[in-house]
């Protein structure tokens, strides 16, 4: 697939994306259009018949497959539709939340030597990184904590230097450590100056930076660094790369973010390390599931924002989990926990076929 531009926007394979995203136009299916009205939006001009003709509204269109149900309700300036029938399929029930969490619990690497599967999150200032972190660790805690502090600023990264997290959780009153680290670093930026560098990428995944280490573009990571480990192992590399990308910014994010993702993409790769990303603010931009999480999958809007990361990235939708952080609320949610656990456990699986792509090296260096 690849982009192409058009007068209403830009496209990528069967769907289309202009002004609003989550509008599409498949010139392959029968499609019905509707017309939806905001009379909040202020005046606009339409033609009819060759007329002019003033409005106190905006008329806008969204195409959809013919026997789909759909509802058409204007949230944020952008059109809501949902599908009957959810697109990926999901259990939103209490069994299903413990058993996602027994599983967190229980997963250890598959190499005796790594005790913890160390993964890294990468994204633009303000997509949701430490948001994440804190939220899964709430989800453990039954209780909403911020453990990674977060910022509020949508253009200096608030984290500075490289934190790791273990994800704790309560067993017979006492705190256990899961399997599962989770690293936060500064955001990265359109440029080597305005955010984390490919240099530090690379350095942090090879192991080579000490947790706490404060990035400083002026001053590169190398062997002269405090802490500089200079032969780490693999219990100190990094397993897996987590992108974060924020829906609600997908269409305003610069070119230079696009082309600093697919460096990152090429040199992670390089490296041998499985990538995924996830997709942060899906409430902030489709008011079915910002009134109900259990809605994501039906969303037509999430559905092609996804697709929209996914040519960002130049990485399959596959690859890529929705999910909802907790930012504003006190109390925790089920079905908003189920969301971040099917994320952490889509994570844990990429990490363990890292531990077994290394099991199998090992192997074959060994003559077994």
């Amino acid at each position: 697939m690849a982009f192409k531009n058009n007068e209403s926007g830009f496209s990528f394979g069967q769907f289309s994306f202009g002004q609003y995203p989550g509008l599409s136009q498949d010139s392959n299916k029968d499609v019905t259009e509707d017309k939806v009205e905001d009379p909040s939006m202020g005046a606009s001009v339409t033609s009819k018949d060759g007329k002019e003709e003033t409005k106190l509204f905006r008329t806008s269109k969204c195409t959809v497959s013919k026997g789909e149900k759909r509802e058409n309700l204007l949230f944020g300036g952008l059109m809501s539709t949902t599908f009957q029938s959810p697109w990926r399929n999901i259990t939103w029930s209490q069994q299903a939340k413990e058993a996602l969490m027994d599983m967190v619990r229980s997963f250890k690497p598959s190499v005796k030597s790594v005790s913890e599967a160390r993964v890294l999150l990468l994204g633009p200032v303000g997509a949701g990184k430490s948001s994440f972190i804190s939220s899964v660790q709430s989800v453990f805690s039954g209780r909403v904590l911020n453990r990674a502090m977060v910022g509020s600023s949508t253009f200096t990264s608030f984290t500075k230097k490289l934190q790791s997290f273990n994800i704790r959780y309560s067993r017979e009153a006492a705190t256990s450590s899961s399997g599962l680290v989770l690293c936060d670093v500064m955001g990265i930026g359109d440029g080597d100056i305005t955010g984390l560098t490919l240099h530090d990428v690379q350095c942090i995944i090879k192991g080579h930076v000490p947790d706490g280490h404060r990035f400083n573009p002026e001053e590169p990571i190398g062997s002269e660094t405090a802490g500089f480990i200079k032969k780490p192992s693999l219990k100190e590399q990094i397993h897996c790369v987590v992108f974060v990308i924020d829906a609600s910014k997908l269409n305003s994010y610069p070119k230079g973010v696009s082309r600093a993702f697919q460096q990152l993409r090429d040199l992670i790769s390089t490296l041998g390390v499985h990538q995924v990303a996830l997709l942060t603010h899906v409430d902030e931009v489709c008011k079915e599931t910002a009134q109900d999480v259990t809605q994501v999958y039906k969303s037509q809007i999430v559905q092609q924002l996804m697709v929209k990361a996914g040519a960002l990235l130049g990485m399959a939708m596959s690859y890529i989990v929705p999910v909802k952080n907790y930012s504003s609320q006190l109390d925790l949610d089920e079905h908003t926990d189920i969301l971040l656990l099917k994320a952490v456990d889509h994570i844990l699986q990429y990490a363990g076929l890292y531990f077994q792509d290394n099991a199998e090296q090992n192997k074959f260096n060994l003559g077994l």
